[in-house]
């Protein structure tokens, strides 16, 4: 994928799905993780597993792997959350935080239920997980936060000052 390989996590609502949309318009090789690599999975074994407890939301970590060794485009953008990024975060030139408030969470959750009833956050107690995790940041990687309050190109304007490319790598 790329010569330096990025990683955007963050808790639900962040903003990882718009953040890597408004990357793959620009012209950026961005990967949307929760779609393309992620299945329900032991986070230490990588097993399959029938649960869907949030903590079983895992990424293929030989699929990362391959991507990661792909240099053929000059930087790759991998958005999303896994609960086994342990396993392969020391592959990435640097790991983004997006960093919303409460509230910006929230609403961001609602409005995508709203599309779509069965997307995650919509029932109850997928909405009290949301909080929890929100509140202690459990499960999110240690990185630089990014707040992603702003506007979408302001949040991706800042990411890609921060890993000093301009339109397309």
């Amino acid at each position: 994928m790329g010569v330096r390989n990025y990683l955007i996590e963050g808790v639900s609502g962040a903003g990882k799905t718009a953040v890597c949309d408004e990357l793959n318009r620009r012209g950026f090789q961005a990967i949307h993780g929760d779609r393309t690599l992620a299945y329900r999975g032991d986070p230490e074994t990588g097993e399959p597993v029938e649960d869907s407890a949030p903590g079983h939301h895992i990424w293929d970590v030989a699929r990362v792997r391959t991507l990661v060794a792909d240099h053929t485009v000059p930087v790759t953008f991998f958005c999303g959350g896994s609960r086994n990024h342990a396993k392969f975060i020391d592959l990435f030139d640097a790991v983004f935080i997006l960093d919303v408030d409460r509230d910006t969470m929230l609403r961001r959750i609602d409005e995508r239920v709203r599309v779509d009833p069965t997307d995650w956050g919509g029932r109850p107690e997928e909405r009290e997980i949301c909080i929890r995790m929100h509140e202690t940041k459990e499960q999110v990687p240690p990185g630089q936060l990014i707040d992603a309050t702003p506007p979408l190109t302001e949040v991706v304007d800042e990411i890609l000052r921060r890993v000093s490319v301009r339109r397309g790598g």
